[in-house]
Formats: structure tokens, C-alpha cells, sequence
């Protein structure tokens, strides 16, 4: 730690052209930005219960968001919206893009996972990796319906709607299987986090304790009647046609 009213050594300065500096310093903010909204997020549903954090993060993000794109606007001084902008990308472009940020999503999470682990154990890394998946379920839920225009109570045909609209959908491949007028399987024919962990050698990471609350708070987020049961995930494996199975069955 550098003593009050110490000189800040040379090596601990940002240094290089102006704009470089401010790059940084414009990737960091976005940096801060991301770390204490999420902050909020998990303070609220620490002291308030996810579904209660999920609607209040629904009222702040439609009132942060046009705030936050309006300012880039304008310090851009834009020729239309940030929106526009995007759009004018192209198809090809935006889906490389859209696919970039799914996959950096899904990056975050294995660093936080290996941080946490050498620091404080795999059982301790399970345990925040657990909770955290628990809320993104539900989450993803309701931000799903939302994009979706889905009302309350859509069952089975909501819930098959939503899980194609997640954003790891952009990077596992999976499919519905054995569909009944009671319920479907979600089979996660490939997941990328079992495909690079073989690639290096390493055993299936026993998935099954988060996957378990990440699609029961999924269902309870789409439609509290829905059910989910685990069919097939390490350590639990009975399927080798795919990395996992999920049952998701409507309880009238």
C-alpha cells in the first residue's frame, strides 16, 4: 500500500499516448459500472428475496438503461441512437458480436469458479456457484418473458419459449426430446464447459447440485407450477447422448 502523500512510483502510473490512457480508463468504468450494479442486485436479494430483487432490478433497468444510452449519445455525439448504431453493424456482424458476449459471459463465471477455488476450495467455489446460478435462473426467467411479451401462467409452451431465449443458448447446442402433453426434456447435447474440460484431460465437473437449482428457479420464474426433475448430469449421468437432461413437467 502506497503511505498518504507518497509519490506514486513510475511502474504504478498509467502511462502511454493520452488516448490510450483514456481507453482504459473508459473500460474500466464500464468495469465499476457492471461491479456495483451487480453489487445492488445481490444486496437486495441478500436482504429482500430474489423475486423481490428481480422486480425491483426490472424498474432500474429500464430507467438506468435509456439514462445510460442517452449520455453515450451524446458524448459521442452520435448521428442517432446507440441502438441505430448497433443495428448498422450488420447481421453478420451483431451475431458475431452477440456471440462474443455470450461466450465472455460464460468466461466470467469459470474465472470467478477457479478463483474462488484456489482461494477458498472446491467446496466453498460450489457453494457461491450454486447461489449464483440459483438467481441467474430465475433472472433469466423473468427477463425472458419480459422480451418475449409472455403473460403469467404460460405452462409448458412459455417455458420451452424461454429457455431457447437464454443467452447460453447462443453457445450449447441442445434440443426437446421426449415431449408428452405432460412435459419435455431439455437435453444439453453440448455444453462448452464439459467439451473444454475433456479437451484438457480432466473428468466431467459434477454439475449436478448447480444445474439442479438453476432450473428449478428457472421453471419457478416462468410458471410456478412448473416442475423440474434432473434426468441426466455428472456425477448423475444415465444418458451418454448428450452432457445433460432436464425434466420439466406442468403440476396443474
Amino acid at each position: 500500500m502506497i503511505p498518504p502523500g507518497a509519490e506514486v512510483p513510475e511502474r504504478q502510473r498509467l502511462s502511454g499516448p493520452p488516448e490510450a490512457i483514456l481507453a482504459r480508463q473508459v473500460v474500466q468504468a464500464a468495469r465499476q459500472i457492471g461491479v456495483h450494479y451487480g453489487l445492488w442486485l445481490a444486496e437486495a436479494a441478500h436482504q429482500f428475496g430474489p423475486e423481490a430483487a428481480c422486480r425491483m432490478e426490472s424498474k432500474v433497468g429500464e430507467a438506468y438503461l435509456p439514462l445510460l444510452m442517452r449520455r453515450i449519445e451524446r458524448a459521442l455525439k452520435l448521428p442517432g441512437t446507440v441502438e441505430e448504431q448497433l443495428a448498422g453493424l450488420g447481421r453478420e456482424r451483431l451475431e458475431a458480436l452477440a456471440d462474443a458476449l455470450s461466450v465472455s459471459w460464460l468466461a466470467a463465471d469459470g474465472v470467478w469458479f477457479r478463483t474462488v477455488e484456489d482461494e477458498r476450495g472446491m467446496h466453498d467455489a460450489k457453494r457461491v456457484n450454486d447461489t449464483c446460478w440459483s438467481r441467474l435462473g430465475y433472472y433469466e426467467a423473468l427477463r425472458a418473458k419480459e422480451a418475449l411479451h409472455l403473460g403469467e401462467g404460460g405452462g409448458l409452451a412459455a417455458a420451452r419459449a424461454c429457455l431457447e431465449a437464454r443467452l447460453v443458448a447462443r453457445i450449447n447446442k441442445f434440443d426437446f426430446v421426449d415431449e408428452t402433453p405432460e412435459g419435455f426434456t431439455l437435453r444439453m447435447v453440448e455444453c462448452r464447459v464439459q467439451s473444454a474440460r475433456a479437451r484438457q484431460g480432466l473428468p466431467p465437473y459434477p454439475c449436478v447440485s448447480g444445474g439442479t437449482v438453476e432450473f428449478t428457479a428457472f421453471a419457478a420464474g416462468v410458471d410456478p407450477r412448473l416442475k423440474m426433475a434432473c434426468v441426466s448430469c455428472p456425477p448423475q449421468t444415465t444418458r451418454d447422448d448428450c452432457a445433460c437432461a432436464w425434466r420439466f413437467t406442468l403440476a396443474e
